[in-house]
């Protein structure tokens, strides 16, 4: 029995002690056709960031959801006028587990410049 405890609890404290570990993932897409010198950039390198968490792989919000709650963020901050629309969008999560595989964080960066067009 003493023996069976012993292994348990080097085992939780191995787990507790294994670290961390984070994984990046990203892709970037054009919303506007930027192919003529018709326009002129508003702002650049603006972005808005949504996370979730998970415990034991349960929790959070899916993979979609996450870069609309993003989105949604990056457009309210940054209300987009007449003749202008959003250019060079990136999407970027990170993944970073805590704990071994107990509890896992995940972070997604939607990015962009706003551009006019004349």
């Amino acid at each position: 029995m003493k023996k069976t405890q012993s292994i348990l609890s080097l085992l939780v404290i191995s787990l507790m002690l294994s670290g961390c570990a984070a994984y990046h993932q990203g892709s970037m897409s054009g919303s506007a056709a930027l192919s003529q010198a018709n326009f002129s950039y508003v702002k650049q390198n603006i972005s808005a960031r949504s996370s979730a968490a998970y415990v034991f792989g349960i929790g959070g919000l899916g993979k979609k959801t996450l870069v609309d709650d993003a989105k949604k963020k990056l457009v309210a901050s940054n209300p987009l006028g007449p003749n202008q629309a959003l250019a060079n969008v990136t999407i970027n999560f990170k993944r970073a587990w805590y704990l071994g595989l107990i509890y896992q964080q995940v972070d997604c960066v939607v990015s962009a410049d706003i551009v006019e067009f004349r």
